[in-house]
């Protein structure tokens, strides 16, 4: 393998798990680089309901082990990454006769409150949605609901923080980079890959490969790696639409629909209110999916069925759709397919692992698991360490939002508190270097809408590979809900024409050669 530039380990997938994965192995001190084929956490990974929780509805499944790891998570990702996560509490309304009884709703959660460790964040109680301003949104014939906790995450900025901070540590992360082909060589593997923004390409060795590729997982193991047996994901369609604002409360709903599924409202980027998801198999090609008409009438009526105010198609302002990857257990309906994860190692002289099926609040722990896998074909680098660790921008305490927002308005007084507000949402302590020197508004450069400045703009371009408008406005903000077409058009020709303020694609500091 001489001659070429040499990884211990070559991730394939710039979803949550294959980020997960190169940033906790550089961490240890292996040698990685990482492809993604499009932006990062432009497939599932930006896709999901948006949270970080347990899974209450997998307990009547009976998996009891995915959901006590995913709710020991909850605190670990909240001291992470408090800029980007935060707890949320969930109202569950029931009414006599309903999909299932009280009492096994009040065993679930109580299950839920003791099985995971659960210390900062408050347990279950019982609402009278009468008296409480949960209930004013609601038909009258909803009485009673319990109020749970689980938490909020900003999914595609977790997912870009791992990159940023595996780029940081040491690895070499190429997104828009296509692996073409894979060959087991005699000490490891010739893997070719080509930027899919120049056409360049170039073949790079690794000790041992990981698919992480998500929805494409098969897909790889056939096209790259010449498979023809590719048969391990089930793949489910989950589809959310965005309203406007349906409730005031600041705590979410989760509604049982009559088929069984359940269904989220939850307050979003202050002026809306996002609703999903859908579960149903999907065949076909993942790339440019979208929500079906079936979809959104399903997501309309189940809404309707517990608003008082009707959701009507017509008060869509956005709709996303996407693909789980989950493992094929053979289950027969969508929604019982498990949630939990599967790795499996191809061991020898070039190994092989194979990421399947995951979910956000399980990612860290997959990545864990993932390394134990590592550790055993390349023999073990360091400990584990993420548990303790903090993501770029979350170095302050789980509980300090607003102290972080109160001091950039106070550093920087010409920003308007809801400006401030978002930045420390989205970029939590390194926001100050963001605005850097700026004495005024006219300082941060051209405005592009809304309060997306050309300071922020450049910050994500150089510091988090975003090379188009959408992955500005869709994945490392949700400024997409906020700007017209004509704005959204000329942030992205500006971009267009300044490519060469993109991350370079070395290793080490994202900003490195600027």
């Amino acid at each position: 393998m001489t001659g070429r530039e040499t990884f211990d380990i070559f991730v394939i997938g710039g979803g949550i798990n294959g980020c997960g994965i190169a940033r906790d192995a550089v961490g240890r001190g292996y040698t990685v680089a990482l492809a993604e084929m499009n932006d990062f956490a432009s497939g599932t990974s930006s896709g999901s309901t948006k949270l970080i929780h347990g899974g209450l509805r997998y307990l009547e499944h009976y998996e009891f082990r995915l959901v006590r790891e995913a709710l020991m998570e909850r605190e670990i990702l909240w001291a992470m990454a408090p800029h980007i996560i935060w707890p949320m509490r969930f109202v569950l309304p029931f009414q006599k006769g309903g999909p299932r009884p009280a009492w096994l709703i009040r065993l679930g959660l109580f299950l839920y409150d003791h099985i995971g460790g659960r210390r900062r964040l408050p347990g279950t109680r019982t609402l009278d949605l009468a008296r409480d301003p949960a209930g004013r949104p609601l038909k009258k014939i909803f009485r009673k609901a319990f109020e749970y906790s689980d938490g909020w995450v900003d999914d595609a900025r977790m997912v870009v923080l791992n990159a940023r901070d595996a780029a940081d540590r040491g690895a070499r992360i190429l997104p828009r980079t296509k692996v073409v082909s894979a060959r087991r060589e005699q000490a490891g593997w010739a893997v070719e890959v080509e930027d899919l923004d120049s056409g360049r390409r170039e073949t790079l060795s690794a000790r041992m490969l990981v698919n992480a590729a998500g929805p494409w997982v098969d897909a790889v193991l056939s096209a790259a790696l010449g498979r023809n047996d590719a048969r391990n994901v089930r793949l489910v369609q989950g589809s959310h639409i965005v309203v406007r604002r349906k409730f005031e409360d600041p705590r979410a709903y989760f509604f049982q629909n009559p088929d069984g599924r359940i269904m989220f409202a939850i307050p979003y980027q202050q002026d809306f209110t996002l609703i999903g998801t859908t579960d149903r198999d999907f065949k076909g090609d993942p790339r440019g999916i979208r929500i079906s008409p079936e979809e959104t009438d399903y997501l309309c009526a189940a809404a309707s069925e517990y608003f008082a105010e009707p959701v009507r198609p017509s008060d869509i302002v956005w709709s996303y759709s996407a693909v789980r990857p989950l493992y094929d257990d053979g289950a027969g309906k969508a929604q019982e397919a498990t949630r939990d994860y599967v790795l499996k190692l191809e061991d020898g002289a070039a190994p092989l692992l194979n990421v399947f099926g995951g979910k956000l609040t399980t990612y860290r722990r997959l990545a864990e698991s993932a390394l134990e896998k590592i550790g055993e074909a390349l023999g073990t680098k360091g400990a584990p360490w993420t548990a303790g660790s903090t993501l770029p921008g979350g170095d302050f305490p789980a509980e300090g939002y607003d102290a972080q927002v109160a001091a950039l308005k106070a550093r920087y007084p010409f920003l308007e508190a809801r400006h401030a507000g978002r930045l420390v949402r989205l970029y939590g302590t390194e926001a100050e270097k963001l605005v850097g020197s700026a004495a005024s508004l006219a300082e941060l450069g051209r405005c592009f809408g809304a309060d997306l400045y050309e300071a922020e703009v450049r910050w994500l371009m150089t510091r988090e590979w975003a090379r188009r408008g959408d992955d500005v406005l869709w994945r490392r903000t949700k400024l997409g809900l906020r700007l017209d077409d004509r704005e959204k058009d000329g942030l992205d020709a500006y971009m267009r024409q300044d490519l060469a303020a993109c991350v370079p694609r070395g290793a080490g500091d994202p900003s490195e050669g600027m």
